[in-house]
């Protein structure tokens, strides 16, 4: 095995030194935080909770006593102060997370301004190469909350949850924009405002939840490209039938128009409906697809569609690595602090996969950076060095243990 190769900085400096100073004093000023500190710094706040999503930490007490267990190198992140239990809680009650908020598209537009590939050799299978323009991909994800606890956020009887709603850009597999709001209220309720950075040209894919006739026809309207699923009560007529070539798995290929009187007021032109044989779990099941591009073949259709998983890998990339399953707080304040901190250490982690050409899962990176937080190692020789391809499973043991005769085994010290 290679040897690990030492640094001057902990790795958590070496994480947290991607943020520019003046991002957060920036933040921090635009939304008053600043002005409700004291020794506890808007820094020092927001390392403790990429510190948090970084070690997975179980509650306020497990995040404050390391910090204070290692003060002395927490000092070196830029003077961050290890924080109290009844301080990091008030902070994270009181304090106004659109500074996290803030902190994440700032970073976001920093790393692109400076690095333009960043993000781009994120390979995902199903993503359509062919389509030049910018494929966003637009839903939600329900993170479950403790009904009893959190009020605020009851969407249920006995069930309590927040969504993260998000535009995904399926070739860099980075956010374009994200709401955090409470479950209860549909997801299309938000549509207008995941689709508003769309430019003319690019494409939008939706599942069933967005389909509203008033915001496709919008889209349709400023040049935007979208694919989504029919309902399955669309009431409309064939205006033109394409020829379906043979043996092909698609069914049907038309133009149609809304029948309905609300709908046809709604979307008044024509748009297309493609129904295909799509592979679903190794088994076909038969999908009906809408858009309004009467240009691309039917089969590319089907595939930008299909692309349109790639933001639940997202979803369930963040929550499986992350910390969006257990939460800190009970306040709606701190439940977006830490959402916006996640997405914050995702985008962190994602950017020292990128300048440190690691070629393995982000899941794998997330687990060799919290292993070594507080160790001193130079952190893009390490990666690159000490981390490679597997040597191949360990040897089992074909044999069974020596046995002995009762009185004859060999004596055993151990631990009590």
């Amino acid at each position: 095995m290679a040897k690990a190769t030492q640094g001057k900085f902990n790795i958590l400096k070496q994480i947290c030194e991607h943020i520019p100073g003046h991002t957060v004093n920036k933040a921090a000023q635009a939304f008053a935080v600043d002005k409700r500190s004291r020794t506890f710094t808007p820094w020092s706040h927001l390392v403790s909770l990429i510190y948090a999503q970084l070690s997975h930490s179980l509650s306020l007490n497990d995040v404050c006593d390391s910090m204070n267990a290692h003060s002395g190198k927490l000092t070196k992140i830029r003077g961050a102060v290890p924080p109290k239990k009844n301080t990091l809680s008030y902070a994270n009650t009181n304090r106004d997370p659109q500074m996290a908020q803030k902190v994440f598209w700032d970073m976001l537009s920093h790393f692109q301004t400076q690095h333009p590939s960043f993000g781009k050799k994120r390979k995902y299978k199903q993503f359509p190469r062919r389509f030049k323009k910018i494929i966003s991909a637009i839903d939600s994800s329900t993170i479950s909350l403790v009904a009893n606890n959190m009020d605020w956020a009851k969407h249920r009887r006995r069930k309590a949850a927040a969504k993260l709603h998000l535009t995904l850009d399926l070739e860099t597999f980075l956010p374009r924009f994200a709401v955090v709001e409470k479950a209860k209220h549909h997801d299309s309720t938000l549509a207008e405002a995941l689709a508003a950075n769309l430019k003319p040209g690019e494409i939008a894919t939706f599942d069933k939840a967005y389909i509203k006739y008033a915001f496709l026809h919008r889209l349709t309207q400023r040049g935007v490209f979208w694919v989504g699923r029919a309902k399955d009560n669309m009431q409309y007529k064939t205006i033109e039938s394409k020829t379906i070539k043979p043996d092909s798995k698609i069914i049907r290929d038309e133009l149609i128009s809304l029948t309905n009187d609300k709908s046809s007021l709604q979307y008044p032109e024509c748009f297309r409906l493609v129904e295909a044989l799509v592979e679903v779990n190794g088994k076909e099941k038969q999908m009906t697809f809408i858009t309004n591009n009467m240009d691309w073949a039917p089969s590319s259709v089907c595939d930008l569609y299909k692309c349109r998983w790639a933001i639940e890998v997202f979803f369930k990339e963040m929550k499986q690595s992350l910390k969006l399953t257990d939460f800190l707080g009970y306040s709606a304040n701190a439940v977006q602090w830490q959402i916006w901190t996640a997405l914050l250490t995702y985008l962190l982690v994602r950017f020292i996969s990128f300048t440190g050409q690691w070629s393995h899962s982000f899941k794998r990176l997330f687990t060799v950076l919290r292993a070594l937080l507080w160790h001193n190692f130079n952190l893009y020789e390490h990666l690159t060095e000490f981390y490679g391809t597997a040597t191949g499973p360990c040897k089992i043991r074909s044999v069974p243990s020596q046995a002995f005769l009762p009185g004859l085994e060999p004596e055993f010290y151990g631990t009590a």
